[in-house]
């Protein structure tokens, strides 16, 4: 779920000027927590896309739709180690695009490697690098986010993945592309502990149910 002006919106390849209400898919609106209703999702990711860009913050509205979860992974443009949202069910995300310089500061929840055209964000550096020296911090686990490819269903790069998997020793998440159940395979394969979707679900790809068991099988 991406929360931009109070909406869950959609879009692709990290535009975010252009993302629009998500009015289709699974939900009968883009109002966040009746979307949260509709779906009913084991875990559900957010981004607060305007805390992100330092326009508006939804904390109120996440604290809300995390109550209709089991889990509630958020990144909402986190800025220091004191910049955390407390609440039921919530694992607070620090994303490289806002996290700071030093992210070996952060104690618990996932890293974000936010990541364009092949290089983390904003550092211009090798995912794999950064991967590599994240072993060494003190999050619980960390999320691989191709930003390029949210939103386009244009699939997974499997070299990729396993170079990344080889690279980090914890718990390991990938979104941005999986478009079919044959790309949850390959994630699962690739010993991938987890995926983040949302096109090929409102596609009608990857069914509702395993969304709600929180497994694809």
């Amino acid at each position: 779920m991406d929360l931009r002006h109070n909406m869950v919106v959609h879009g692709k390849s990290g535009l975010r000027e252009s993302y629009k209400p998500l009015d289709w898919g699974c939900s009968p609106t883009a109002e966040p927590v009746g979307f949260v209703k509709a779906i009913r999702p084991q875990s559900i990711y957010i981004a607060d896309l305007d805390r992100i860009e330092g326009t508006g913050s939804h904390d109120t509205i996440i604290r809300q739709c995390a109550s209709h979860a089991g889990r509630c992974y958020v990144d909402r443009g986190c800025r220091a180690p004191d910049d955390l949202l407390e609440g039921y069910h919530i694992v607070n995300i620090v994303g490289t695009e806002t996290g700071g310089d030093d992210l070996s500061q952060y104690r618990g929840g996932f890293l974000s490697l936010d990541i364009k055209d092949g290089s983390v964000i904003p550092f211009n550096r090798d995912p794999e690098e950064v991967l590599r020296q994240a072993n060494g911090w003190k999050f619980d686990g960390c999320i691989i986010l191709n930003i390029g490819a949210v939103g386009t269903e244009t699939g997974i790069n499997r070299d990729m993945l396993k170079k990344m998997r080889v690279a980090y020793h914890r718990k390991l998440f990938y979104g941005g592309g999986v478009a079919t159940v044959a790309d949850l395979q390959a994630l699962s394969d690739a010993d991938i502990d987890g995926a983040i979707i949302a096109t090929a679900l409102h596609h009608g790809a990857v069914p509702r149910a395993w969304i709600r068991r929180g497994s694809c099988c």
